[in-house]
């Protein structure tokens, strides 16, 4: 049976685990190394490897507690930390966290921040100051996730579609992304905007209100918002996240940040 099978027959079926551990082990190192992901963009579509985040699942039941060092930091966890980070090309400063099944590519920064297990970090994003990647999220190559940033975790069930985040996006400081969000290319996301699976993200640039759920359109420039609700018990203003314009497809994307950011007055 390949790996895929053995993973697959044992989390429908736990006493089967023994058999397939091996076929976990090897499917996060390849996790780790990159050689398998749990989501990837085909023919335009992003789509889920089940399978994968079934052998995170099972992983943690293979593995037992264990005491980890280093320098002066001590840890009692199930999981390693992610090694040879020099060879990688990566830059984690103290006592910024990657965990071991976790794939950055050369030249991803990670601050005082968290990347966990399943997670996939493109070359050239800034994970800031007290961010974090939640279990099995995909970032893009040249994003910036600001300091405070939340990126949930999705790891069950295991068709559900983790957090992404494309390629070139902007997350302003403390911004929640959660429950399988989609933040498309080149979006850009002012300071404190949430967005869930259910969070409204409504286009008020033209004559009438374009509503989204689940994603923020490509290019967008999105400042958190609110809209009335009426209740049994009167009206109020529930959360949702307003599309205020669009960032220009300059050459320079840098420039094309910077206009946005002045352009539309998003706090950062």
């Amino acid at each position: 049976m390949s790996d895929r099978e053995l993973i697959e027959a044992a989390y429908a079926d736990l006493d089967r685990l023994p058999d397939a551990a091996e076929a976990v082990e090897r499917t996060i190192a390849r996790l780790d190394r990159g050689e398998v992901r749990v989501a990837e963009k085909i023919d335009g579509e992003w789509t889920v490897h089940l399978w994968v985040k079934e052998a995170i699942t099972l992983y943690f039941r293979l593995r037992g507690l264990e005491t980890m060092v280093a320098g002066p930091f001590e840890y009692h966890d199930k999981i390693p930390t992610k090694r040879n980070l020099a060879e990688a090309g990566i830059r984690v400063v103290p006592p910024g966290t990657v965990r071991y099944g976790a794939f950055l590519e050369p030249g991803v920064v990670v601050m005082p921040g968290y990347v966990n297990i399943g997670a996939r970090v493109g070359a050239g994003t800034m994970v800031d100051t007290w961010a974090t990647v939640g279990s099995c999220a995909q970032i893009g190559r040249h994003v910036h996730l600001s300091g405070g940033v939340g990126i949930g975790g999705v790891l069950e069930p295991p068709g559900a579609r983790p957090v992404i985040i494309e390629d070139g996006a902007f997350i302003g400081s403390r911004c929640i992304l959660v429950e399988g969000v989609v933040v498309e290319e080149g979006a850009v996301l002012g300071a404190n905007t949430v967005v869930t699976a259910s969070t409204p993200v409504i286009d008020v640039t033209g004559d009438e209100p374009v509503e989204y759920r689940g994603r923020v359109p490509a290019r967008a420039v999105v400042i958190p918002g609110t809209r009335p609700k009426t209740f049994p018990a009167g009206t109020y203003q529930l959360p949702a996240a307003l599309i205020i314009g669009r960032r220009s497809e300059a050459t320079d994307e840098k420039t094309s940040l910077n206009d946005a950011l002045r352009t539309f007055e998003v706090p950062v």
